[in-house]
C-alpha cells in the first residue's frame, strides 16, 4: 500500500524545516570540510565543485542551474512529493552556500597545508553527509543531482539497479578529478573515501529503525509467554505448533520479532519457564503496516511525514 500525503500540517512544516536544516548543514559541511582540502565530492555536486575550483563560479549558482530543470523532469515523470521536497533542498542548499562566500568561517575550517591528515576532511564530510542523506529519505526527499538523473533512468529502464547507476556516475567524478587537481591520485581516493563513508553511514541509520531480531521461542507454556510478551514488551508472537523428531513431544513455537533493545528483558522472561529455550537471528528489515509503540505500550508519533513514498 502506497502511503499518501499527511493530513496533519504541522507534520508537514516540520518535514519541511528539517529539509531546509539539512540543507544548511550540507552547505556549512561543503566549506569546513570539502573545499578547504581541494577533492571532489560524489555526484553532480562533485562536478560543480571542480566547476568551481576551476572557473570560480559558486556551486550554489550551479547547483541551481543544473538541479532545476531534473526537479521538473522528475515533477512530470517520477513523483511530485520528491521533487518539490527535493526542490526545497536544493534551493536550501544551494542559497547558503552562496550567503557562506559572504561569512568568514575560515577558523572553523580543517585543512592540512602540509598534506597530513588530509583524509580526516573528506572522512568527516561523508559521515556528516550520509547522516544528512539518510534523514532525507526518510522524509521523502532527496539531494537532487545524480539521484534524479538516476531515478529517471530507472524509471524508463526498471531492470537497472539503482546503485550501480549511483556508483556509475560517482565513478566518472572520480576519474574526472584526476585531471582537474592537477593530475594528482590523492583528490581522486579522497573522492572514493567521502563516497564510501556516506554510503557506509546513511545505509547504517536507515537500516536502524528497521532492523530486529527475531526469536523462534520453544515451549510448553506458550500462553501465559506470550501474555508476558505482549504486556512487557508490547510486541505480539505467532504461534505454530511443533514436534520433537526425537522424543515425539508435541510442543510449541512462538515466533516473536523485537528491538535490539529488548533482548535482555525476553531472555528474562524465557527463563522463567522450564524446558523452554530460544533460537535468536538478526532481521535486517521488517516491512508492513505496523503500529510503532513506545515502551510503555502507547502508540509513538513518526517524526517526518513521509509523503507518498513512491521512489524511496
Amino acid at each position: 500500500m502506497i502511503k499518501q500525503e499527511s493530513n496533519f500540517p504541522t507534520k508537514k512544516c516540520l518535514t519541511y524545516l528539517v529539509i531546509v536544516g539539512l540543507a544548511m548543514l550540507s552547505a556549512v559541511n561543503y566549506h569546513l570540510f570539502v573545499f578547504p582540502n581541494k577533492f571532489a565530492p560524489s555526484g553532480l555536486n562533485g562536478l560543480c565543485t571542480m566547476v568551481q575550483y576551476v572557473l570560480g563560479i559558486n556551486v550554489g549558482y550551479l547547483n541551481l542551474l543544473i538541479n532545476i530543470p531534473l526537479a521538473f523532469i522528475v515533477f512530470r515523470k517520477v513523483s511530485k512529493v520528491i521533487a518539490i521536497r527535493s526542490t526545497v533542498y536544493v534551493i536550501g542548499f544551494s542559497l547558503s552556500l552562496i550567503v557562506l562566500d559572504y561569512i568568514d568561517i575560515s577558523a572553523f575550517a580543517y585543512s592540512t597545508p602540509n598534506g597530513t591528515s588530509t583524509i580526516l576532511g573528506p572522512l568527516v564530510a561523508g559521515i556528516i553527509n550520509g547522516a544528512s542523506y539518510s534523514l532525507l529519505i526518510k522524509a521523502c526527499a532527496s539531494t537532487g543531482g545524480t539521484d534524479f538523473v538516476a531515478t529517471l533512468v530507472r524509471k524508463k529502464h526498471a531492470e537497472m539497479n539503482f546503485m550501480w547507476i549511483v556508483f556509475s556516475l560517482n565513478t566518472f567524478v572520480a576519474i574526472i578529478s584526476y585531471f582537474v587537481y592537477g593530475y594528482h591520485l590523492e583528490p581522486v581516493l579522497l573522492c572514493i573515501l567521502y563516497s564510501f563513508m556516506s554510503s557506509i553511514v546513511s545505509d547504517k541509520v536507515i537500516k536502524s529503525g528497521r532492523s530486529a531480531i527475531r526469536f523462534e521461542i520453544i515451549t510448553d507454556y506458550a500462553q501465559p509467554l506470550s501474555q508476558e510478551i505482549i504486556t512487557k514488551l508490547h510486541h505480539s508472537a505467532t504461534l505454530v505448533p511443533g514436534k520433537g523428531m526425537y522424543s515425539g513431544h508435541e510442543t510449541n513455537i512462538l515466533v516473536c520479532i523485537i528491538n535490539k533493545t529488548q533482548i535482555p528483558v525476553l531472555s528474562g522472561i524465557i527463563a522463567h519457564y522450564p524446558r523452554t529455550f530460544a533460537v535468536m537471528s538478526s532481521v535486517t528489515e521488517v516491512m508492513g503496516n505496523f503500529k510503532h509503540m513506545n515502551p510503555d505500550g502507547t502508540e509513538s508519533n513518526i517524526f517526518l511525514d513521509t509523503g507518498d513514498g513512491s521512489a524511496v
